[in-house]
C-alpha cells in the first residue's frame, strides 16, 4: 500500500502548475481507487484540497495577466483586460 505524500502544503507554493496539476490527478486516482487506509485518504485528500487551491489561483493570476487585443473606433488596435466571466 502506497503511503501519503509527507511534503508539507508550503512546498505547494513553490510547485508549477502543471507540476501541482500532475500530483492532484494522482491523489485523485488513487483516492478512486479506494485502495488507501482510512488515515491515508484523509492525508490525501488535505493534499489535493490545498493543490486545488494552489492551481485555482495561479490560473487566476494568468487570466488577470492576459490581454486581448481590440480595434477601438478609429480602427487602431488596443489592448484591454480580457473577459473570462
Amino acid at each position: 500500500m502506497a503511503k501519503a505524500p509527507t511534503k508539507t502544503p508550503a512546498d505547494i507554493a513553490e510547485l508549477s502548475f502543471e507540476k501541482a496539476l500532475a500530483e492532484l490527478e494522482e491523489i485523485v486516482a488513487k483516492l478512486e481507487s479506494g485502495q488507501a487506509a482510512l488515515e491515508e485518504s484523509i492525508k490525501l485528500y488535505e493534499r489535493g484540497a490545498a493543490l486545488k487551491a494552489h492551481c485555482e489561483t495561479t490560473l487566476k493570476s494568468a487570466q488577470e495577466k492576459i490581454e486581448k487585443i481590440v480595434v477601438d473606433g478609429d480602427g487602431k488596435p488596443k489592448t484591454e483586460k480580457a473577459d473570462f466571466e
